[in-house]
């Protein structure tokens, strides 16, 4: 039997399947942050400073990245 790849089923905001994508920019130290603000910058994936990344465009990403808006920047496609 040959083995299947299980794709998710469509969502109701992009209706060919595919998922859309934010691109996000590091671009302000987290040194005098809160410790709060370090563990999202921290699970944003970001690494150093400047940095893009880019990552699924979901509610959860939104709130993340809203919760530290003065460190980081979404950039156009």
């Amino acid at each position: 039997m040959a083995a299947t790849k299980k794709t998710a089923p469509p969502d109701k905001k992009h209706p060919a399947g595919t998922p859309g994508k934010i691109r996000i920019q590091y671009y302000r130290s987290k040194i005098a942050t809160p410790t709060k603000h370090k563990l999202v910058v921290k699970g944003l994936g970001f690494t150093r400073l400047n940095q893009i990344v880019e990552r699924a465009d979901n509610e959860s990403i939104r709130g993340m990245v809203k919760a530290i808006p003065h460190l980081v920047r979404i950039l156009e496609s």
